[in-house]
């Protein structure tokens, strides 16, 4: 067997108790797989052919390699009509692996889906939790691992045979060689359902340095992962149709020729990188990037405590760590449990530094925050979060509505809609939660799948309509909508959408006045559209007939990343000249349309410090002269600086901006 190749073995209950989910399964690829299921009408497995007993069970695939069988065989389940044993197709899965792969060492694994209602067996010999511990003892020495799934459904009664198929699967779990989950619906149970077993590598192990005298070994795992979207590689059909063994695979070679000489190759050890700095081209070499590389020392500090409300979750960043101590120290279990008890009492949590490998480029600083464990044979232990820089932030400031005027501020009806909305929306309300991640399936991933399986066999078939547990992910649940319809009724009663009809230019206003209502008015202003402003998408440059609108279309043209910059600054050079060459303030009102129309799309473009340098540069530099009055209209019109309320990411307060002109004047004074 392969290496990386993992054995999956299911153990699928088929009795009376699950048929309502047996359609629900959904296929997913794994290496090797083997079916089994229990609570069937008949029997047919190895140990009843050799022993005897085992009744019920019956295996249905045996181990290999997965293929179109495999996946019939899952779509195809039969629905059992007797009593199923887990215990029973416990052994019979642990007996295949045996019987196929012997001592020999690989990645193994028991995937027990039942719901845990029919009453076991008794053993020939000693009791139910004695077998227990023999499975148990079996699957430690064949390191074979199991996942037990327990499906119950909402408003199921417990009795005492549940109770008992309970504690005997737990107790699979306190002797480490089985997890333990249960589910109440069938998207829950395909979320359960792990296709894909990853073995945990540490990513680091080593000291956590309270202090210099102060260490504690641990060693440092992923809680979670991302979980991302298949590469897709390129299919070669250049390989002969009859050669079995070719691999399709397409190979990208480049090749590296001198400018001065282009028909010569240059081999790598003649290769050097190059920088662009302005038009010139730096090489750097890789002993000069390794000299200045900062290398920082291998290890996690300690910087300190704080309190756990002043660490927001919303900035956790990348994926969780687990901080545990190292395996068989009694000494920093003890230590661990010490501490991160300590910070629960008190609601505190550490900030560490970590660097994770010698000579890492990049140094981590994050939180830990302490997991209390439960589980008498589970040590306590620490989730360990990046948290960002302050380069790393990007928050969205918005205005309060208590600073909008009245008529804008929302009424109490209004309000209490919005809030019943996003409670409305909470996925864990009191007493139970929907969508747990832990049992979601990503929706994505499993329609990738299951369309690529039906375009292997079907190549030219449409994508299929989405499946009914996925649609329980995606869509609205039916039931929570119908609940709110009341709600919702009130939300849009609260909020009524008006037309808001757009303003026209005072220039087109007084012409449509001056011609009339009616068709002949509606000709005057396209007319007078087209020579003032002919197209917006040949317009490069703001031209003295209308620079408000050359210079909105310029903003809207975007036809690089560049192009924004050089709309504002055209507009800045273009007030410049308008205040220099204006003689008795002829220029005065165009320069104050356009002062005004290049704030607002600094605003809106997030630019706040183009536009106060700008005023800042021209008012020192034209206030003493005949441009002083003009300065004073801007002041009338309370054009200023651009305030931190409109755009975040200006540094001018309010009051800085309101006394702008004042401060001015009497600095000049």
């Amino acid at each position: 067997m392969a290496r990386n190749r993992e054995v999956v073995i299911l153990l699928l209950d088929v009795g009376p108790s699950m048929h309502g989910v047996l359609l629900e399964l959904v296929y997913n690829r794994s290496d090797e797989v083997g079916i089994v299921l229990f609570g069937t009408k008949g029997t047919c497995n190895e140990l009843a052919k050799d022993i005897g007993g085992y009744k019920h069970v019956t295996v249905i695939h045996d181990i290999k390699v997965v293929d179109e069988g495999t996946a019939q065989a899952l779509q195809n389940l039969p629905l059992g009509s007797a009593p199923g044993d887990f215990l029973d197709s416990i052994v019979v899965g642990l007996d295949m692996v045996i019987r196929k792969f012997g001592i020999t060492k690989g990645k193994r694994r028991l995937c027990l889906i039942t719901g845990a209602q029919e009453l076991l067996r008794d053993p020939p010999e000693g009791t139910k939790e004695d077998q227990v511990d023999t499975i148990a003892n079996m699957l430690k020495k064949h390191n074979i691992k199991m996942e037990c799934i327990i499906f119950r459904e909402p408003g199921v009664h417990h009795n005492d045979v549940m109770e008992e198929n309970d504690r005997l699967l737990h107790q699979f779990r306190n002797r480490s060689v089985a997890k333990v989950v249960q589910v109440d619906n069938p998207t829950s149970l395909l979320g359960a359902l792990k296709t894909r077993n990853v073995l945990p590598v540490t990513v680091f192990r080593g000291d956590l340095e309270v202090n210099s005298n102060f260490k504690i070994k641990v060693w440092v795992y992923k809680k979670t992962a991302e979980e991302k979207f298949p590469t897709l590689k390129k299919y070669s059909d250049k390989a002969p149709p009859n050669d079995k063994f070719a691999s399709h695979e397409v190979k990208v070679d480049y090749e590296y020729k001198s400018v001065v000489e282009p028909d010569k190759v240059v081999p790598p050890d003649q290769r050097i990188k190059g920088y662009l700095y302005g038009p010139q081209v730096i090489p750097v070499s890789n002993a000069e990037w390794e000299a200045v590389k900062f290398k920082p020392e291998k290890g996690v500090k300690l910087l300190g405590f704080t309190d756990r409300s002043s660490v927001p979750r919303h900035q956790f960043m990348k994926d969780v760590c687990l901080f545990i101590p190292e395996p068989g120290n009694m000494k920093a279990s003890l230590a661990v449990s010490a501490i991160a008890r300590a910070m629960h009492q008190m609601n505190k949590v550490a900030i560490v530094r970590c660097v994770w490998r010698q000579g890492q480029g990049n140094v981590a600083i994050g939180v830990l925050t302490p997991n209390i464990s439960s589980v008498n044979n589970i040590q306590d232990s620490f989730y360990f979060n990046v948290l960002p820089f302050a380069e790393d932030i990007r928050e969205f400031q918005f205005r309060s509505f208590s600073s909008l005027p009245s008529s804008s501020q929302p009424t109490e009806e209004q309000q209490e809609a919005a809030d019943n909305l996003v409670k409305m929306l909470d996925l864990a309300p009191p007493g139970r939660e929907v969508l747990k991640p832990e049992f979601t399936p990503n929706p994505i991933l499993e329609r990738f799948y299951s369309y690529l399986d039906l375009k292997s066999k079907q190549p030219d078939a449409n994508v299929p309509p989405l499946e009914r547990s996925l649609r329980r992910i995606t869509e609205p649940d039916p039931d929570v909508v119908g609940q709110q319809t009341q709600l919702i009724q009130n939300l849009s009663k609260a909020f009524v959408l008006k037309d808001n009809p757009k303003k026209k230019k005072a220039r087109t206003q007084d012409m449509l006045a001056y011609t009339g209502a009616g068709d002949q008015a509606k000709s005057v202003e396209d007319r007078v559209l087209e020579n003032t402003h002919p197209s917006t998408e040949n317009v490069v440059a703001i031209r003295d007939s209308n620079p408000v609108q050359d210079f909105e279309a310029m903003l809207a043209k975007r036809s690089s990343s560049t192009w924004t910059q050089k709309a504002i600054g055209d507009m800045q050079n273009y007030i410049a000249a308008l205040l220099q060459n204006s003689s008795d303030g002829g220029n005065y009102q165009k320069a104050l349309e356009c002062f005004a129309s290049l704030r607002k799309a600094c605003i809106i473009e997030q630019e706040p410090q183009e536009f106060n340098q700008f005023l800042t540069k021209i008012y020192e530099r034209l206030k003493e002269g005949d441009a002083a009055k003009f300065f004073q209209l801007l002041s009338s019109k309370n054009i200023s600086l651009i305030n931190k309320e409109e755009a975040p990411d200006s540094d001018v307060t309010e009051e800085m901006a309101r006394s702008f002109y004042l401060k001015r004047e009497k600095a000049s004074q």
